[in-house]
C-alpha cells in the first residue's frame, strides 16, 4: 500500500513546533520559518513538584524557558501558545516512573514521555489545528521511501542522537513528524542559533529528569513513593550477607561503587535487584554477563517485525554503545535478543532499542534477561 504523504508547498503547509525554550526547538523552528512554512509554536506545561509559594520546577517548563520560547517566536514572528499538560504527565510519565521502581524495574521516563506524551497528545493536539506536521527539536533523521513508508535514522551527530527515545513511533508518527535539526552536530546548531541572533544560543542543555526539581531521583522516590526506598540487605548469591542497602531503587544492574561493601576481595557489582526479598544481590565480574534478554511491548518503526533470526545491533540504555545481536520475535509479540557477547549492564525496565546501522528498527522494554 501506498503511504506517500501529499506534500504541500511549505506556504501551504502549518506545523506546530514543540517549543521548550532550549537551543534545539529554537533552531527547529527559526529553520522551519526561513524555509517557508507556516509555524506556530506551543509549550507544554507539565507536572512538577510545586513546594508552597512556588511556581512549577519542571525544568522543560519552567517561567525562565516559557519566557525563553516566546521570546524566541516573537523573534521570529509566529504565534505562541502554552497549553497544560500536568494530568496526562503525570499518569502517563511520572506514575509510571514510580510504578516500575514498585516493581523493582530501573524504568526509562523519556520513552514513556515520547509514547504518550509528545507524540501522542501534542501530536493528536497539532492534528486537531488542522497542522500538516509536528517538528521537534530531537535530533533524529527521516527518510521518506518510494513506496511511502519513513525510516527513522540516527543523527548526524552521534553523540546526541535521539533515535533511542523516539524508537516508540510508528508509521503513523513517523508520516506527521519532523526533525528540522538532526543532519546538523550540535555545535553547528549553536552556531545556527547565534548567526541568528537567537537569545537562547549559549543556553545550558537541559539534563537529567525534568519533573524532579534537584535532579535526586532518590530523594524524589523518598518523597514520593517511601515504600520503594525501605533499607534491606545486600546478598551474594550464596546468601553472604555484605551489608545493607538503602532502598533497591537507588541502584541498578552492573553498578560498583555506592554499594557500601567493604572487605571483599574482589570488586563486587550489583546482579539482581531482588524485589520479592528486598534484597540487593551481589556478585563478581564473571556473574555479571548476561547475552540474552526479552523484550515486551515492542514498537516496530515501520510497523512489521523482522524476520527471526535477523542480525542488527542493539542498545540497552539510552549512552549504550549499539551491540550486535540477533532478533528473535515470538508470536506473542515480545523479542528475544541473543548478543554475540554478554553484556554486563542489562536492567530490566530499560529500553531495548534494534539497529540495522543508522535504521532505527523498534524496540521494546527489557522484561527478563538470561
Amino acid at each position: 500500500m501506498n503511504m506517500t504523504k501529499h506534500t504541500k508547498a511549505p506556504a501551504d503547509t502549518t506545523v506546530v513546533v514543540a517549543m521548550s525554550g532550549g537551543v534545539d526547538s529554537s533552531v527547529a523552528a527559526a529553520l522551519l520559518v526561513e524555509q517557508g512554512y507556516n509555524c506556530i509554536g506551543i509549550m507544554m506545561r507539565l507536572w512538577a513538584e510545586v513546594g508552597a509559594g512556588e511556581a512549577s520546577t519542571n525544568k522543560c517548563c519552567s517561567l525562565e524557558s516559557v519566557h525563553d520560547a516566546r521570546r524566541v517566536a516573537d523573534e521570529l514572528g509566529i504565534p505562541f501558545y502554552l497549553i497544560n499538560v500536568e494530568q496526562p504527565f503525570k499518569q502517563h510519565v511520572v506514575d509510571f516512573f514510580i510504578d516500575g521502581y514498585r516493581q523493582g524495574l530501573t524504568p526509562n521516563p523519556c520513552l514513556a514521555c515520547n509514547r504518550h506524551i509528545r507524540f501522542d497528545y501534542l501530536l493528536n493536539y497539532a492534528r486537531r489545528l488542522g497542522a500538516d506536521y509536528l517538528a521537534t527539536g530531537h535530533y533524529a533523521r527521516l527518510r521518506r521511501q518510494p513506496d511511502g513508508t519513513v525510516h527513522l535514522l540516527k543523527a548526524v551527530d552521534e553523540q546526541k542522537d535521539q533515535s533511542y527515545v523516539l524508537s516508540v513511533l510508528g508509521q503513523a508518527e513517523l508520516q506527521d513528524v519532523l526533525f528540522p535539526i538532526g543532519e546538523y552536530p550540535k555545535a553547528e546548531v549553536r552556531r545556527m542559533a547565534a548567526a541568528r541572533g537567537l537569545p537562547i544560543a549559549s543556553k545550558h542543555d537541559s539534563m537529567d529528569l525534568c519533573f524532579v526539581a534537584d535532579d535526586d531521583y532518590r530523594r524524589f522516590l523518598r518523597d514520593w513513593a517511601a515504600d520503594t526506598m525501605r533499607p534491606g540487605p545486600i546478598l551474594d548469591r550464596a546468601g553472604r550477607v555484605w551489608g545493607e542497602h538503602q532502598g533497591l531503587a537507588g541502584y541498578t544492574i552492573g553498578q560498583r561503587k555506592g554499594l557500601g561493601i567493604a572487605g571483599a576481595q574482589e570488586p563486587l557489582y550489583v546482579l539482581e535487584l531482588d524485589h520479592s526479598h528486598n534484597a540487593l544481590i551481589v556478585g563478581t565480574a564473571d556473574e555479571l554477563g548476561r547475552d540474552r534478554l526479552v523484550a515486551r511491548q515492542v514498537n516496530w518503526t515501520l510497523d512489521r517485525p523482522v524476520a527471526p533470526g535477523y542480525r542488527a545491533q542493539c542498545k540497552i540504555r539510552y549512552r549504550a554503545r549499539p551491540a550486535e545481536c540477533t532478533l528473535y520475535p515470538q508470536p506473542n509479540g515480545d523479542v528475544e535478543v541473543h548478543f554475540d557477547h554478554p553484556l554486563r549492564d542489562i536492567a530490566p525496565g530499560q529500553g531495548a532499542v534494534f539497529y540495522d546501522g543508522d535504521l532505527c528498527l523498534g524496540g521494546g522494554i527489557i522484561a527478563s534477561w538470561v
